[in-house]
């Protein structure tokens, strides 16, 4: 730790060096000290690298927490996903014809390309952040910029759809209509893998997940546009448990790793949203697994 002074500010800069699992409490012991009204401006910079080496018992102890991340900056990670502005909506245009190109012409190296670009998780992974924090303000962006962007999804498919009617004997297109406890168990894993990556600090992992809401959004436009009824609905009830089941993942992938509000009162609240955030998603699973195997058993 050292210190230095602006002249021109007459403010006092410290430096603390911290390790990654001691950078979370040295963060919430120095806001508790200095308050929110002291001017104070906390700065959080990576260490890009190291050239003594460290003891072995010290270097035993960084390996076990390689990876970690703050709630700070887990929060401006995440929170980049929720605003409604035009990058968002210019990445939802491409991600959804490249979605429904491939569903189209059932080409597994399109559909992953779409993986690549898909925005739709961001949104979800937000709501759920905002609840753990008790934030008010990023749960309400989260909500309305992952509904519209489901709605943009839905309606440049359908127009798709109607120009370019949809192929029945595409194998990945009609998988996209049926949903199953697979569907379920594939949602669950999605989200939590998404929470896990974000919190380990390796948002690559991300890539892979998004497609668990992009595919049966994109699929619903598209038969409605081709107008088949009842592929829609599957595809529908599919996105649902989907939506359900990534959102309860990620809320529980974020209490599993300790995700919470530094102070009392924010706890407080936070603890009130979880609990109405999860109730709110595991009723909605029950009847959507009951209407699931009633769907499926009048397919049959």
């Amino acid at each position: 730790m050292d210190a230095g002074s602006d002249a021109e500010t007459a403010r006092r800069v410290w430096r603390i060096l911290a390790s990654p699992h001691r950078c979370q409490a040295l963060l919430d012991g120095l806001q508790a000290v200095l308050g929110e009204g002291s001017g104070a401006r906390i700065v959080v910079l990576p260490v890009a690298a190291t050239l003594l080496r460290p003891a072995p018992e010290e270097e035993e102890a960084e390996a076990k927490v390689a990876g970690e991340i703050t709630r700070q900056a887990l929060y401006e990670s995440v929170a980049k996903s929720a605003p409604l502005d035009p990058r968002y909506l210019l990445m939802v245009i491409p991600s959804t014809v490249v979605t429904a190109i491939g569903l189209n012409e059932n080409s597994v190296a399109i559909v992953i390309d779409a993986m690549v670009i898909a925005p739709l998780l961001g949104p979800n992974l937000a709501l759920a952040l905002a609840t753990a924090l008790g934030h008010g303000a990023l749960m309400y962006r989260a909500m309305t910029t992952g509904l519209i962007g489901l709605l943009a999804v839905v309606l440049l498919s359908f127009l798709i759809g109607l120009a370019w009617p949809p192929d029945l004997g595409s194998e990945d297109l009609m998988a996209r209509t049926r949903a199953g406890l697979d569907s379920i168990a594939l949602a669950l894993a999605s989200g939590a893998a998404a929470t896990l990556s974000l919190t380990a600090a390796v948002p690559t992992t991300l890539v892979g997940v998004m497609v668990a809401l992009l595919l049966p959004t994109a699929t619903i436009g598209l038969m409605l546009g081709g107008g088949h009824l009842a592929a829609a609905f599957g595809a529908l009830l599919l996105l649902a448990v989907n939506t359900v089941c990534v959102n309860l993942a990620v809320k529980l992938a974020f209490v599993i790793r300790g995700v919470r509000p530094r102070t009392w009162y924010e706890k407080r609240k936070a603890s009130q949203s979880m609990k109405l955030y999860i109730d709110s998603w595991i009723v909605p699973l029950a009847i959507l697994v009951i209407a699931m195997l009633l769907w499926r058993q009048g397919m049959a």
